[in-house]
């Protein structure tokens, strides 16, 4: 059979300040209805009152709850399940009458002894100069043209770092937002099943039917609303997750780039080494080249000197044929 309403009345609603467990905040304007409800099915008695379609009373009796008192017009129950107190202010003492002994709720709570609750927050270079020099012989080309295309990849793997590095701060934020918007479908996925049970509990209220059947279509057009959102939150989650596959695969090109600079650079060294070996080749050859001309120029004093002996025998020998 489900809920059965058993009556309602009229009545200033209240609940008690959430922060001093002492002062009475109004929950409506004017006086609302309040009806009690009984489910026989699980035995089990509701006050619910709406001011609009907003619910401010949706309280579920328990056999330990008391509705008291308080003066002739004013009465009040604490709900711990709702971790508040309910009061209710009526035209007359025969409202205030019928309430109590129509609910039958049985607790002594008072304002002081409901607990409120505190959201609990942990807050949670070096650089290398090298003096440029004349290229000795030939051989010496393939380092400069290694160098060259080094150089190259040096720039190629620096504007990589650098998209690495966009990439990589993007990929954070994506993250995050992923993260943010989970949260958000998951709130909205509560939300939608709030609206839900709303929407039940409204169309308990037979009094209420008209008003029922347009609050159903408000709600019912909000949850279409909060669907098409989550719709486009999953979609972007979708964008979000290939571009976090396109930065993979950016990540995997940079790192056969390092690898490939990395065979550069061996062979960089291999060729240092050869145009070590070729300057050391060089410099024995000039060395020897020099020990040479310094024979040569010895050899070319001494043929000289012998020239000049030989052009004096010459002449005295001129000299003696002559005088004979």
């Amino acid at each position: 059979m489900g809920e059965q309403p058993i009556f309602s009345t009229r009545a200033h609603v209240f609940q008690i300040d959430p922060n001093t467990k002492k002062n009475w905040v109004p929950t409506s304007k004017h006086a609302v209805t309040v009806s009690y409800f009984y489910d026989s099915t699980r035995n089990v008695y509701r006050i619910i009152s709406l001011d609009g379609s907003k619910a401010i009373i949706n309280s579920t009796i328990s056999p330990n709850m008391t509705f008291t008192k308080t003066s002739q017009k004013f009465g009040q129950w604490a709900d711990s399940r709702a971790n508040t107190v309910y009061g209710l202010g009526f035209s007359s003492e025969h409202h205030l009458t019928k309430e109590s002994a129509g609910g039958d709720i049985q607790s002594p709570l008072t304002p002081e002894s409901i607990n409120g609750t505190d959201d609990e927050r942990t807050p949670p270079e070096v650089t290398q100069n090298s003096e440029p020099r004349a290229e000795p012989t030939q051989n010496a080309l393939p380092f400069a043209h290694s160098s060259a295309i080094s150089k190259h990849w040096e720039a190629e793997l620096a504007t990589l770092k650098g998209n690495n590095a966009k990439l990589t701060a993007a990929l954070l934020e994506s993250t995050a937002n992923v993260k943010q918007w989970k949260q958000q479908l998951a709130a909205y996925q509560e939300e939608a099943e709030r609206l839900h049970k709303r929407v039940t509990e409204l169309e308990c209220l037979s009094s209420q039917a008209n008003a029922v059947h347009t609050h159903k279509t408000e709600l019912n057009q909000t949850i279409q609303d909060l669907e098409s959102t989550l719709k486009k939150k999953e979609e972007e989650i979708e964008r979000l997750k290939e571009e976090i596959e396109h930065a993979r695969e950016l990540q995997a090109q940079r790192d056969s780039l390092t690898q490939k600079l990395q065979e550069v650079e061996t062979r960089n060294k291999d060729l240092e080494g050869q145009l070590a070996d070729l300057e050391q080749r060089l410099e024995k050859s000039q060395n020897e080249q020099e020990a040479f001309r310094n024979n040569l120029k010895t050899l070319l004093e001494i043929l000289d000197g012998k020239i000049f002996e030989l052009t004096e025998l010459r002449d005295n020998l001129a000299k003696l044929i002559e005088c004979s």
